[in-house]
């Protein structure tokens, strides 16, 4: 398979908060990576090394076989890298339709017509396509975290970074957010997904990582790892008979 993503030897420090430890992995093109661990295992610390907001004290990050390690955020997201947060950010005061349009023109320097071009095919995608003139501040919290996704989506990125974007919603909800990641998978783009939820993990995935103290416990099918001892123990909290 082919590799988008290879983190080599990734660790970074907070004081004496040894948060990533010589980190390695590699995310193959068109997959989609589940990573879950404790909390201050170094998930939303990894993911913000991989888009440009932290910078690592070790290591290196290859984006497409090109060395991304000390590039801004500017720069990674024309490159392809796009990302949403845990709690969604859009402009409260503009539309579902503007908020993605600036997605396009700011993440992929589009015109505004082909922003918008690409906005109206994306909300479908997410399903607001019946909401694109609402105002981002009146909307629920599902269609919030849709939005969150059409925005990063509408800078065309090649790899997507997901932090928790099911946290707080409905079962039904849930199934919603899984569909949206697998068309965002049929349309070509990797995702590395960071959530608690494991319904999402075994159901969205190809691959889930497991963090923990800073290093990886185990990586490998949603069936193996969730089944495994090492998670067990370190993350579902399952003691031994």
């Amino acid at each position: 398979m082919e590799t988008i993503l290879d983190v080599k030897d990734l660790s970074i420090s907070f004081g004496n908060n040894h948060v990533l430890r010589s980190l390695s992995f590699a995310l193959n093109r068109n997959e989609v990576l589940g990573v879950i661990g404790p909390n201050g295992a170094g998930k939303t610390v990894l993911l913000n090394i991989i888009v440009g907001l932290l910078k690592p004290s070790h290591g290196r990050l290859l984006f497409m076989g090109s060395d991304i390690t000390g590039k801004k955020i500017s720069e990674r997201t024309k490159l392809g890298i796009g990302s949403t947060f845990q709690i969604p950010r859009p402009f409260q005061k503009m539309t579902v339709f503007e908020n993605m349009i600036i997605g396009g023109v700011y993440g992929d320097g589009l015109s505004e017509k082909a922003a918008a071009e690409r906005a109206f095919v994306l909300t479908d995608t997410i399903g607001l396509g019946d909401k694109i003139e609402t105002l981002a501040g009146k909307l629920g919290l599902l269609d919030r975290k849709r939005l969150e996704i059409g925005i990063a989506m509408a800078s065309n990125p090649k790899l997507l970074l997901i932090d928790e974007v099911a946290g707080g919603l409905t079962e039904s909800e849930v199934a919603r957010i899984l569909e949206i990641v697998a068309s965002v998978k049929e349309k070509g783009v990797s995702v590395i997904w960071i959530e608690h939820i494991i319904e999402t993990m075994m159901r969205g995935t190809d691959r889930v990582m497991c963090l923990a103290d800073g290093g990886i416990v185990i990586c490998g099918t949603p069936t193996e790892v969730m089944g495994s001892k090492e998670v067990h123990d370190v993350y579902l909290g399952v003691d031994e008979e």
